[in-house]
């Protein structure tokens, strides 16, 4: 149960996505009743036809920005990418450094942007400090910047292309923070996201800016030892409200994607206790790893992509329905030829 390769499978390359669906909701939807292991086939936009009046559906609204930027060494002119991962304050941010880096590396950017590098902090991570921050900055990002797209999407990919599909249609300008999208979310629709409300569906946004706690790999052999990298989330008060309705009334609380459902959990983790009481708001780091054994707490029902071997994310969903039910449903769609990863086809776990 805790062991690392247990959650090992191989995967034909050619099942790994390298553009989506067109359009977003014709992808192929698994379904995966958790408690029988009934496996069966849909297609997203057929998502109405699962959900029932009264469920509440829980999505992550954060954006995605070009965190990626490409630059040369100060003196030298040796080419550096810089992976922008977290905001800390003013100019400072916390990086990934691509290329030979040493304390004081000056990077030269276009647009006058340049990096100084501050401080190794030993995780892999750096502390850097740009020559200027706020509005300017993000301005000279959305220019300069390109778009995170995981390493198994093949370079060649129409950056004009992903800084729209790489993008959920419900994602919040005001909640730009994340280095990945919440890929689950990539499916739907302006249009499905309507259907659902015409037949009673809630729709309740929670943000959780993804980095490097939802993609790190897991190395350790004992996945318990496993240390998630902290992210924040946030459920706003109108949401803690719909959440709290639906759990005392007993209705379906479903997130869409494994960033929601970590908000959630978080959320719940809080209200077990006793820091907050339901259907207050909720803003706080977080850093949970969810895996089998874990007690789920809010999550009813959970819609996702097919996640890589050996990640947090396929023990999250191990968690939900049983790592033999999710190993099953792996082999049934590798057989069936549905798409995986970041671009590919979703599951539906109820």
């Amino acid at each position: 149960m805790f062991s690392l390769s247990e959650f090992d499978y191989s995967l034909p390359p050619a099942l790994i996505a390298q553009e989506p669906e067109h359009p977003r909701d014709h992808a192929r939807l698994l379904c995966l009743d958790r408690r029988s292991g009934v496996i069966s086939h849909s297609r997203f936009d057929r998502l109405p036809d699962i959900l029932k009046s009264g469920d509440v559906l829980v999505i992550n609204d954060s954006r995605v920005f070009p965190a990626r930027l490409f630059g040369r060494k100060e003196g030298s002119g040796g080419r550096m990418e810089i992976f922008l991962h977290q905001f800390k304050s003013g100019k400072r941010w916390e990086c990934l450094v691509g290329g030979r880096a040493h304390v004081g590396l000056k990077i030269i950017f276009a647009s006058s942007l340049i990096a100084t590098l501050l401080v190794d902090q030993g995780d892999g991570t750096w502390l850097v400090e740009f020559n200027f921050g706020g509005d300017k900055f993000r301005r000279v990002l959305e220019k300069i910047g390109l778009m995170p797209l995981p390493p198994y999407i093949k370079a060649g990919a129409s950056q004009r292309l992903d800084r729209a599909r790489y993008q959920t249609v419900y994602a919040e300008i005001k909640h730009r923070g994340s280095v990945a999208a919440p890929t689950a979310g990539l499916h739907f629709t302006k249009r499905l996201l309507s259907r659902l409300r015409a037949q009673g569906v809630k729709i309740a946004p929670v943000t959780l800016h993804v980095g490097l706690g939802t993609f790190a790999s897991v190395k350790s052999e004992d996945i318990r030892q496993h240390q998630m990298h902290a992210e924040l989330a946030s459920v706003n008060r109108k949401t803690a409200k719909i959440l709290a309705t639906a759990k005392k009334d007993g209705r379906r609380i479903i997130a869409v994607g494994t960033t929601s459902c970590r908000v959630l959990e978080s959320y719940g983790q809080a209200l077990a206790a006793g820091r907050l009481s339901l259907g207050e708001t909720y803003h706080e780091w977080t850093n949970i790893f969810i895996y089998p054994s874990y007690r789920f707490i809010m999550v009813d029902a959970l819609i996702t992509n097919f996640h890589l071997p050996k990640s947090s994310l396929l023990m999250l969903v191990s968690a939900l329905a049983g790592q033999e039910a999710i190993s099953t449903a792996y082999q049934e769609a590798i057989a069936s030829k549905y798409r995986f990863y970041s671009y590919g086809d979703a599951m539906f776990i109820g």
